[in-house]
């Protein structure tokens, strides 16, 4: 038996080759060429490696838990406002469509896609900020994501897709820098429809010149997005935006920083963040735990699970 798994593994992987070879850019990653796993295992007979990893991703405790974390405000009441999960979602899916558009490894993307947020901890940016500024050696969200990334013996590729979906180190695969931008783009735009059914921005808000580049509306200002981001990277070899509709986005991003992310209407949101996980961290490390388990344990929890904790405590 284990000689015909062996056999099927083989005649897969021999197959998905071809059609590889066939319909990718030469541009895209193999599936079959990956740098391989932190732990040698072998090859499944009807998945390729990277198809595996999207379906660890998919069926682990880490990513379940995405549905419980916010993007910017903290338990909201309603229920059409973002989660971790559904802007990983959203991630995903824009990436795939850019991903297909230049022939590269879809399989691939998906991965890093719904991998990238899973180490972030509750309630968004002021929960990341709060463990960053309580840690000696600091906290990144993409690191932790990384670390789960291992522990679940994910490939090198997607490992350091998601490792690389944010701060100074650019990834090593196109596929990961499709991630890296569209989770921008997801963001973004997402953050401005929550924002606006909040109350805390208008419609008439927004500058004018970006929206006038970009697009009135989310839908149409991820279809301007993607489509400069497919025909710019198309014509540079390289997943790139163009200086026009990179620029207004980048501006559009310090806006929601200024008004939305760091604006006066959410700092008590961060502020209860703070201090919630302020309260949690200082109790577990009064109790002897060391650093890392503390990490691990608060960087999983979702908003109402660390709320609930830290009023026990």
């Amino acid at each position: 038996m284990p000689d015909l798994a062996g056999r099927v593994a083989d005649a897969f992987a021999a197959r998905t080759r071809a059609l590889e070879e066939h319909a990718l850019s030469p541009l895209a990653m193999r599936s079959y060429e990956t740098r391989g796993r932190p732990r040698s295992e072998g090859e499944c007979g009807v998945r390729t490696p990277y198809q595996r990893d999207r379906d660890r991703i998919l069926h682990s405790k880490p990513f379940r838990r995405l549905k419980g974390k916010t993007q910017v405000f903290i338990d909201p009441a309603g229920d059409h406002y973002r989660t971790r999960m559904t802007h990983t979602l959203e991630t995903t899916g824009i990436a795939r469509v850019v991903a297909r558009a230049l022939q590269l490894n879809e399989d691939l993307t998906e991965a890093i896609g719904l991998g990238h947020d899973m180490g972030h901890p509750p309630f968004g940016h002021a929960g990341e900020s709060a463990l960053d500024e309580l840690l000696a050696g600091g906290f990144r969200h993409n690191e932790q994501s990384a670390r789960i990334a291992e522990r679940l013996n994910l490939t090198h590729e997607v490992v350091d897709g998601i490792l690389t979906h944010t701060g100074e180190r650019e990834p090593s695969t196109l596929e990961g820098k499709i991630v890296r931008i569209v989770d921008r783009v997801a963001y973004i735009n997402h953050d401005i429809d929550d924002a606006i059914r909040y109350g805390i921005l208008a419609e008439d808000d927004l500058p004018r010149d970006e929206i006038e580049t970009l697009g009135p509306n989310g839908s149409t200002r991820i279809d301007t997005l993607v489509h400069d981001l497919v025909e710019s990277s198309s014509d540079a070899g390289d997943i790139v935006q163009s200086d026009e509709v990179g620029g207004a986005m980048l501006s559009l991003r310090e806006f929601m920083f200024e008004h939305v992310y760091l604006g006066d209407v959410t700092r008590p949101e961060h502020e209860r963040a703070g201090a919630t996980i302020r309260r949690i961290y200082k109790h577990l490390a009064a109790r002897g735990d060391d650093e890392t388990a503390i990490v691990e344990f608060v960087a999983g929890m979702t908003d109402r699970f660390a709320l609930s904790y830290a009023e026990r405590i």
